[in-house]
């Protein structure tokens, strides 16, 4: 609850030895609401990517008095609206692979569809205005390969090649890979959730919790030996995060009960707290694994050694 700021002289302060006066405190926020995000790279530029169609849109419909050329110029802004889109998930897939240490290639080069409808776009915007003769085409044509290689030099290529899976078993690195990607969906489904909370608080609480999660990803990727011991925490345990946050954003939406936000914060505490724990143990095992190979290989050495001695 707000309270009224006040001071020494204020009439609710509190003075010396007058302990029974209010004294204003200010609370701070439980998480940050933008703590653990990253701004979207090249986001300045997808946005304008999203805006331009509109622009090319509206003098269409109002200022075109050609009907075969105003579909063209509508045809041409969808594709750009198309090309945007793709684009911004083509980045954001990237990203997603760039974080990972064992990831395996986009399903779908959204970045160079994305380049290809953004040329296809242009071509037909530019060839909305003309009379559609041969020379008018080829200009359009042109200019539609210019923005597609503009777009390409300014977002590049999507990953072309699976990433950490070279020398490795691939069944083991693909069943890595899976289960990472099952992961990833119940994040992203639990993120959907809290955001019908519409509490800005609660969903940088989640943004934290899975920021420790993904901690844990990239420890199975490190050693894929791990999953067996992290299966339950990568299945069961986010399965039962993703429906505990729907349970509470469809009451919390229509109720703002506070007892039930704490019930909540703190079974994400409590969870957190699990994952961080088995992620530490993890690396405790990895290590003990590590300590005793090097004896194992130090105590072989030594017998050698000790044999080529008593032949020479």
């Amino acid at each position: 609850m707000s309270k009224r700021f006040g001071g020494e002289f204020s009439p609710t302060g509190e003075r010396a030895g007058d302990a029974s006066r209010e004294t204003v405190t200010h609370q701070r926020m439980e998480v940050a609401p933008f703590k653990g995000r990253k701004p979207l790279r090249h986001g300045a530029k997808i946005n304008i990517l999203f805006l331009l169609p509109l622009l090319t849109i509206f003098p269409a419909v109002i200022f075109n008095s050609g009907v075969t050329q105003m579909a063209v110029d509508l045809a041409g802004g969808a594709m750009l609206l198309l090309s945007a889109w793709l684009t911004r998930d083509g980045v954001r897939a990237e990203d997603a692979y760039n974080e990972r240490k064992v990831a395996r290639k986009p399903a779908i080069p959204r970045k160079i569809f994305g380049s290809i409808g953004t040329g296809f776009g242009v071509a037909l915007l530019v060839l909305g205005g003309s009379a559609f003769s041969v020379s008018e085409i080829v200009a359009a044509n042109v200019v539609g390969f210019l923005a597609a290689g503009l777009h390409m030099f300014s977002f590049g290529l999507d990953p072309l090649k699976n990433k950490g899976m070279e020398g490795v078993d691939t069944m083991t690195t693909e069943r890595v890979a899976r289960k990472i990607d099952e992961a990833e969906g119940l994040l992203t489904q639990q993120k959907d959730a809290i955001l019908l909370a519409r509490d800005r608080q609660l969903e940088a609480r989640v943004d934290q919790f899975q920021t420790t999660v993904r901690a844990l990803f990239r420890q199975v990727e490190e050693d894929p030996r791990d999953l067996n011991a992290a299966r339950r925490y990568l299945g069961v345990y986010l399965q039962g995060a993703r429906d505990a946050t729907v349970q509470f954003a469809s009451l919390y939406k229509d109720k703002r009960d506070d007892q039930l936000r704490a019930d909540y914060i703190a079974f994400l505490d409590d969870l957190e707290q699990n994952f961080a724990s088995r992620k530490e143990t993890l690396l405790i095992d990895d290590r003990t694994n590590f300590d005793v190979e090097i004896e194992v290989l130090q105590d072989r050495l030594r017998r050698e050694t000790q044999y080529l001695e008593r032949q020479g």
